[in-house]
């Protein structure tokens, strides 16, 4: 038997009986479209954070007070200390190393802000003029925090354009005096109206100095500080000047975390790397349900096409060209059913994106070629039952039930 007259076979079998086919077809490719749907939105999902740390550059350390390692029982702990706190005065200390780029502050606080009997409630960063680049913020008019020295508590402000559009309307809000927490302050900057910062909506965000931002928040510490390094090759010598400079202010103690952008980076990667491989692996499982479905099917069918069988073997077809016709219709069967999830996962991928933009949900090649592969997989492996049953049955036998 020619491999064509094979294909013509067990497309006329599959033909027959079309609630049959149907019902397979429909098993297998939702197995493939569960597969492809959900590998691609663990992918987007993980290109989205992946893009949003690399958008703060590949050289970003961030040094963060108290150590990461730190037990809840130390002694320290149990007389009630707490780590030591950042200081500006760290901050200055920091910036005199050769491996330093870019060096800014942060100072992070919930307060209010109100102007001519308008107000809301806002996240408040105080920072420096830096963090506009560092962390590549979009000014929309105005002009940023002034270059000056970090310690001035300066009362001017960049304002969210929500912020904005609530306290000001269409009014021009440059130079105007608004109140945050009962200071006065004067309104020098308007942010774009998009992006995030250190996880806060920037249309949302009120940005001050950082010596008025503490000063606000009646605080010394710092939230942390980000220092950029001037390329890929000089931050393990950051990472040393970090170390060395903390411990030299606070007596000899080496009590802040540091963290590298690149470290966090891969850390993200590898957690959602595993998460998009649990998520295909259970989507998986539908396909093996559906392989065990066409098996079920096939032993049917071997039942209900007894003398056609039989017929072929007194015609001469041996055991293995019976078993190959069995196989191939199974094996038809699979790959139409992968073709056929194959669109209705990209279809759901391409409906997810016209909801949510931002999540870029393109299945990955790898998971293309698993679903198909494991669909044909289960329905070539999953028919040899069938297909060694109908190898075995007696010729005269088979034609002697019709």
């Amino acid at each position: 038997m020619r491999p064509s007259d094979t294909i013509l076979f067990a497309l006329s079998s599959l033909g027959s009986n079309r609630v049959r086919t149907f019902l397979m077809l429909l098993a297998m490719s939702i197995g493939v479209a569960a597969v492809v749907l959900l590998t691609g939105i663990g992918n987007g999902a993980r290109l989205y954070i992946v893009d949003q740390f690399a958008s703060l550059g590949t050289n970003l350390v961030i040094v963060i007070p108290g150590r990461a390692d730190t037990a809840s029982n130390t002694p320290a702990t149990l007389v009630g200390e707490t780590p030591r706190d950042l200081t500006l005065g760290d901050a200055r200390a920091l910036m005199r190393g050769d491996a330093v780029g870019r060096l800014t502050p942060i100072v992070i606080g919930e307060l209010s802000i109100a102007y001519r009997g308008r107000e809301r409630d806002i996240p408040l960063i105080g920072s420096t003029s830096p963090i506009l680049d560092i962390h590549h913020l979009q000014l929309e008019r105005g002009s940023f925090l002034p270059q000056e020295d970090m310690e001035i508590a300066r009362p001017v402000c960049i304002i969210g354009a929500k912020v904005y559009r609530e306290l000001f309307g269409q009014r021009n809000a440059l130079g105007e005096l608004v109140r945050i927490s009962g200071f006065r302050c004067r309104v020098i900057g308007i942010l774009g109206s998009e992006g995030r910062s250190l996880g806060l909506d920037t249309e949302e965000l009120v940005i001050v100095p950082v010596a008025f931002a503490q000063m606000l928040l009646n605080t010394e510490g710092l939230f942390r500080v980000l220092i950029e390094a001037k390329d890929m090759e000089s931050i393990e010598r950051l990472k040393k000047h970090i170390t060395t400079t903390i411990a030299k202010r606070h007596y000899g103690e080496d009590d802040v975390t540091i963290i590298t952008q690149d470290s966090v980076l891969a850390t993200f990667d590898k957690i959602l790397a595993v998460l998009t491989l649990t998520v295909a692996g259970i989507a998986g499982i539908s396909l093996v349900v559906a392989g065990i479905l066409i098996m079920n099917v096939m032993l049917m069918a071997v039942a209900q096409r007894t003398a056609e069988i039989g017929l072929c073997k007194a015609l001469g077809a041996g055991k293995m060209q019976i078993m190959v016709m069995i196989v191939s219709e199974a094996l038809l069967l699979s790959t139409l059913g992968g073709i056929l999830g194959l669109g209705i996962g990209f279809s759901g991928a391409w409906l997810a994106i016209q909801f949510y933009p931002t999540l870029q949900t393109t299945p990955p090649v790898w998971a293309i070629a698993a679903a198909m592969g494991t669909a044909m997989g289960t329905g070539c492996i999953f028919s040899l039952l069938p297909a060694r049953r109908a190898a075995n049955l007696d010729p005269i036998q088979a034609l002697a039930r019709h």
